[in-house]
């Protein structure tokens, strides 16, 4: 089957990218087999990860690479082995992940956490079983195994979609995992595009109490229209871990900062709490005294993205709740100075990428 259609989109070629400096060109997809689907992008949502890989901040990258791992958009092509059900002009997404070994003798495959596959594809970055290069969604089109395809419901918005396949389950599957829910407290440290998902879908499951955490109160109004029923301003209170000691069951932390006050947030648990860790920082953590986990029986954990299976429940509970991200639109050809203002902590909440060509059609 020939396709009429070329792949090109924004690449890096070097650690300046970050700056605003992608250039828009051609690059070769993977090699087209019958278990993939091609997607004619519409959206693509900004994620702290594109600006960590276009300047090598987590390791080397290998440019030139085109980012974006939170793509909407058209099915186009399906092949004949493809899963899902999905047709030619479904509307489908893509989130952190377009691959797995998916071998019956994997236990993360065969477990339905394919997220943790040792052999999995990152969707930008990152090379398939054939060494081939992966490329993500600031593009006109992307190739991906169908395995790692979504429809997309109906009722979510296709600008909203986007930013709830890596930013929204990478906070939703923390969340549901250790067990958020009636009865639960739950703190959410950052509030940023992680963690304003991350108050989203603590009020969607039902918590008893949902605490936005932060260093300063700017964003105290904003948290609290999202799901917050308290707000801890970790600058503006010298005391602040003394004042909510042993009030949470659970806390998702989602910022970058090898600098975060570990100890205090570990004072804010309740015994046998939890501390899942989703925000990567380019550097170490900073050390923790292990009595603090010991005294009270502290979980001390990571979580990282979600497997397909989350990410469809996920979609479904925000049908169900009405769960609507907080974004802003960006054309795609204004993508450079998108990436340099997400990169100045600008973004409320999240950046969406509009292919503005693919989604008038």
């Amino acid at each position: 089957m020939s396709t009429d259609y070329k792949f090109q989109g924004w690449l890096g070629h070097d650690r300046t990218a970050a700056q605003g400096n992608m250039t828009w060109g051609s690059y070769e997809p993977k090699p087209w087999e019958e278990t993939d689907i091609d997607i004619e992008i519409t959206h693509c949502g900004i994620c702290g990860s594109d600006l960590h890989t276009l300047r090598s901040g987590w390791k080397p990258t290998d440019y030139p690479c085109v980012v974006g791992h939170e793509i909407l958009g058209k099915a186009v092509r399906v092949g004949s082995k493809a899963e899902g059900g999905i047709k030619v002009g479904d509307r489908v997404g893509v989130g952190a992940q377009s691959s797995s070994c998916l071998k019956p003798e994997c236990e993360e495959c065969s477990s339905g956490i394919e997220n943790h596959c040792a052999n999995s594809t990152s969707t930008y970055d990152s090379k398939y079983p054939n060494g081939s290069k992966s490329y993500g969604g600031y593009a006109d089109y992307s190739r991906v195994p169908s395995h790692f395809v979504f429809k997309i419901p109906d009722e979510i918005p296709s600008e909203e979609a986007a930013p709830m396949l890596c930013g929204g389950v990478t906070v939703y599957s923390p969340l549901k995992q250790n067990g958020a829910g009636p009865g639960k407290r739950v703190g959410i440290v950052g509030i940023g595009g992680l963690g304003h998902f991350g108050l989203l879908y603590a009020k969607a499951l039902g918590c008893k109490e949902i605490i936005a955490i932060s260093r300063t109160s700017t964003k105290k109004e904003d948290a609290m229209k999202m799901g917050a029923t308290k707000f801890i301003a970790t600058d503006e209170d010298k005391d602040w871990a003394i004042h909510n000691a042993k009030s949470l069951d659970l806390i998702v932390s989602t910022v970058s900062s090898p600098e975060m006050p570990l100890m205090e947030y570990f004072q804010l648990l309740r015994t046998f709490g939890q501390f899942i860790q989703v925000g990567a920082p380019e550097d170490q953590l900073a050390g923790i005294n292990c009595f603090a986990l010991i005294g009270k029986g502290i979980k001390f954990g990571g979580s990282m993205i979600g497997s397909p299976q989350e990410i469809r429940e996920m979609l479904n509970l925000s049908v169900k709740k009405g769960v609507k991200p907080w974004i802003q639109k960006w054309p795609l050809k204004d993508a450079n100075q998108a990436v340099v203002d997400m990169n100045d902590g600008k973004a409320r909440y999240r950046y969406v990428l509009v292919n503005e060509a693919h989604a008038k059609a």
